[in-house]
Parts: C-alpha cells; structure tokens; sequence
C-alpha cells in the first residue's frame, strides 16, 4: 500500500518506524496548512517557514510518543505545529535586512568622536596650567561631582575661598581654552 493512500495515523506511526516516504506524505498534506496557520499568527513569512520547520521536526522526532486512542493525527500534528508558533513567537525578533532602516547609527560619527577627543585633550592640559589649589577645586566641582559647600566642608576653607577661587579657575580656563571654545 503506498504511503498517499494511508491514514494520518498510520503515516505517523510509519514516521514513528523512520519512515522518510510516510514523512515525505505527512510533509505534503499539512505543510502548506500550517505555514498559513503560522503565517497568520506571526506575521512573517521568513519566521513562518521557520516554525513550520520546526514543526515537522517535531513530528519527525515525537512521532512515537503520538497515540491514536487520544485523538485524531490531524489533531495531533496541530497541537505540535501550535507548540512550534508559540515558540516562534516568544523567541527575540530580528529585524530583516529589508526592515534595516537606512539612517546612519546614532551618536557621533568619526569626525565627531575625534574632535571630543581633541577638546578633552586640551581641556586637561589647560587643568595642568592652574595652581593646584585652584585645580583640586574644578576636579572636586567636576569630576567628583561635588557643590561647593561639599567641596568646602570636606577641604576645611570657607565657602567664599572656595567660590573665589573656582571663579578664578574657570577664568584662567577660559583664556587658555579661547581658540578652542570659538
């Protein structure tokens, strides 16, 4: 008997025996089905054929565990293709190539990049320039992220040294840094 005149059943349980033509048979009936099924569920193409692989995978290694007292085969192959789009839908989405967006990525580009660079270059080596009880200050101000009472609380001088001298370090910055800031 060949396999396109057999049952559902009987084709599972010749996939069951290893039987790539009675597969083959399954593959024909019920491919075109439960892509559709999964194309409408998941609205891809491309991770529709996917699951529908996967699907038929499945078949290929479960065939055995399929018992024909519990339901139909249709019912069967359904509820592992159903298993297969669930799984398709919970995993991590790509986009395709052709949902790419064609803008360039965000942030600076090299030119961008290379001019930061620059300025924080010259921004240190204008630091260098001040007396260091200026410099501690602007180092504390900026890169401990300290206001100024903070800054006068944990130095041990009154706030108004710590103003005066900030203001002073930050105008010797600016005359140093004037190219640079045009």
């Amino acid at each position: 008997m060949s396999a396109s005149s057999r049952t559902d059943a009987e084709l599972i349980g010749m996939v069951a025996d290893g039987d790539r033509t009675a597969f083959e048979e399954l593959h024909r009936r019920y491919a075109r089905s439960v892509l559709g099924i999964a194309l409408r569920r998941i609205g891809d193409r491309g991770r529709a054929e996917d699951v529908t692989q996967d699907t038929f995978t499945s078949i290929w290694r479960s065939a055995a565990r399929y018992d024909p007292q519990r339901g139909a085969a249709a019912s069967w192959l359904y509820t592992v293709a159903r298993n297969a789009i669930v799984d398709g839908l919970r995993r991590r989405t790509e986009p395709s190539v052709g949902e790419l967006p064609d803008t360039p990525a965000p942030g600076e580009g090299p030119d961008g990049a290379a001019e930061a660079e620059w300025v924080s270059w010259r921004v240190h080596r204008a630091l260098e320039t001040l007396p260091e009880h200026e410099r501690s200050l602007v180092e504390l101000a900026y890169w401990g992220e300290l206001s100024q009472t903070e800054i006068a609380e944990r130095l041990g001088i009154p706030l108004g040294t710590v103003k005066t001298r900030t203001r002073s370090a930050l105008r010797r910055l600016a005359d140093e840094l004037e190219d640079e800031l045009r």
